[in-house]
This record gives C-alpha cells, structure tokens and sequence, in this order.
C-alpha cells in the first residue's frame, strides 16, 4: 500500500486511461448517480473535521482507522494502531483486523454494503467512510486504504484523505474503477448509539452484538436502544437489549423488555427463555415457572430451556418461600 503523491498521479492517470480503452464507457453505478441524483442525495457534500495523517509506505489501514476513529471521538495515533493492524509478511492491514479494532476502543465497526449511492450517502450524514482500492489491475493489484470525505456529482468528483495527500479530489468513475477491482469494500467507524444512515438491521445488530461480546455492555445497551427505535418491530434488537439490560444488573428493565418481547412475538422460545431467567433471579418462581414451561411447548428440543426449568425448579425447592 505504498501511495506517493507524484506516483500515484501517475498510476491513476494509468488506471483512468485503461478504463477509457477497456471498458468504453463510464463505470455503471456512477453513470446511474450522473443521470438521475437518487431522492434525498445532495448535489454535494464534505465532511470537514476529518483528521489527516499522511500514510507512509504499507501503512495506510492504521493511516486510514486513526483517521475515521479520531473523527468518532478517539483521539490515536497510525503509529499506536500498527500493532494491531499491520502484518508484514501481508505488507498492510487485513479487513478483518480493520472491523476488529475499533471495537477494542468502544466503536461500532459497520461494514457497508458495495454501494456507491449508499457511500455517498453516509459522507452526505456526515460519516467518513473508509475504502479500499485496488489501484493497480486485476493481475498486478496495488492495495490500498484511504478515507472518503466528501463528493461534488455536478463536477463527478470524490474526495478522499489518501496517501500523503488531504483532500484529494479523484474523478468518481475512476475510484469507481478502483473501488470494485476491490470488491466495493467499505467500513465505518461510528459511536456507540449512532446508526448508519444507509443501516441495515441485521448487519448493525451483528456489530453490536460485537460490541457486547467484548463486554462494552453500557455502549451495546445504547446501541441496542438506537436499534430499537429504528426498528421497533425487531425481535432481535428487543432481545439484544434485553440482555444487555440484564448484563448490566438492570433486571427490571430487562424483564420488562423480554415480556413485551413475549407477547408481541409469542411464538418466540428465546423471549420466554429470557424472561424466566429473569423472573428467577428476582426468586418469582411461579412466574418463572410459566414462562419456561411456554418456551419448551414451543422448542421442546432446546437443552437450554430444559436446564433453566431445572435450574428453576431446584431454586423453588430450596427456597423458604415462594412468590407468585
């Protein structure tokens, strides 16, 4: 991923004219954004409290991350993310690793759909998204990282913080190019409670679920809230924030959320599950009772179910009294 400023003038100018030649024609999906502005994109956009760091040579993915994480409020360095990110006998930085380590730091890693409108679209909501290029060929790839901050489709321009270079405006339909030699892979770096604005609900809720198994309960549960308000008829972001609410000792709240969760889904064995795991701690046996006892009408296959009824019974058992 080693980008000069004056060496990749020239590649581009390379990679622009072999589009000319090969492919005659402008790239599909910038054509489409030139012939009709998708409704709600403006004509322009830019994103202007991005921090820049040049990226040195097979450095730009902890370039590229230290650039979106300081723009969501986690102040690093390239040099302190290289560790983490930097494989050299891979001469740069794995997706993988680039998705991975924002958590470490409390952020919400989304991946965004191979969409050039939907990458417009999150510089235009203010979100700089990281991309990655192939800015060589198919046959001789040049790898590389740079961050997208902004776009002008009346001059069909990108701007991205790339190599040593802020602030670099390349033509659309070349990056275009570039950006699907690469397989139109893109990322975001964002808050813990800030959706994307092109979110998918399963693609953000497995980021948060990410989020939660890295134990940022608190930064899960107010992404999980988020969720539920975009998507109030989701059963998976009522139960992630059940169980966030649960991780976090909030044993009211959560119980509350898995029993609304079990009567507006009463086919759903996980809610009833959940809610007599609930119910139990707070010693409701009775009520504990029920609900497991629904779970299992409707799963009666589930070891997991089996072994809360049993957990529950030994508890009622040995308890001096009951609540019911």
């Amino acid at each position: 991923m080693p980008i000069k400023t004056g060496h990749r003038t020239r590649l581009i100018a390379g990679v622009f004219l072999a589009c000319l030649l090969f492919s005659g024609c402008m790239p599909k999906q910038t054509a489409n954004l030139v012939q009709e502005k998708p409704v709600g994109m403006n004509s322009s956009a830019k994103i202007e409290s991005v921090p820049f760091f040049p990226q040195q040579d097979f450095q730009c993915g902890p370039a590229a991350l230290a650039m979106a994480l300081g723009h969501a409020g986690v102040a690093i360095s390239p040099e302190q993310l290289r560790p983490e990110l930097y494989i050299p006998n891979k001469r740069g930085s794995l997706q993988i690793e680039m998705l991975a380590t924002p958590r470490r730091y409390g952020m919400l890693a989304y991946k965004l759909a191979p969409s050039l409108n939907k990458l417009l679209l999150e510089i235009q909501s203010g979100h700089p998204v990281i991309v990655f290029q192939n800015l060589g060929l198919s046959l001789t790839p040049q790898w590389h990282y740079a961050v997208a901050t902004g776009f002008d489709l009346s001059h069909q321009t990108i701007t991205l913080h790339s190599g040593d270079s802020p602030d670099y405006v390349m033509p659309l339909s070349t990056f275009e190019n570039t950006w699907v030699r690469a397989d139109s892979w893109a990322m975001l770096v964002l808050p813990a409670g800030k959706l994307p604005a092109s979110a998918d609900e399963k693609v953000y809720l497995r980021a948060v679920s990410s989020l939660e198994k890295a134990d940022f309960h608190p930064l899960a549960l107010k992404s999980y809230v988020a969720a539920s308000k975009r998507w109030p008829d989701s059963l998976a972001a009522r139960m992630g924030l059940g169980n966030s609410q649960y991780a976090l000792g909030k044993l009211q709240q959560a119980q509350q959320t898995f029993l609304k969760a079990s009567r507006d889904y009463p086919d759903a064995a996980e809610a009833f599950n959940n809610l007599a795991q609930t119910y139990l701690d707070q010693q409701n046996y009775d009520r504990a009772l029920q609900a497991i006892q629904r779970a299992i009408e409707i799963d009666s296959s589930s070891a997991l179910y089996h072994q809360t009824w049993a957990e529950i019974e030994q508890q009622k058992n040995i308890s001096p009294q009951h609540h019911s």
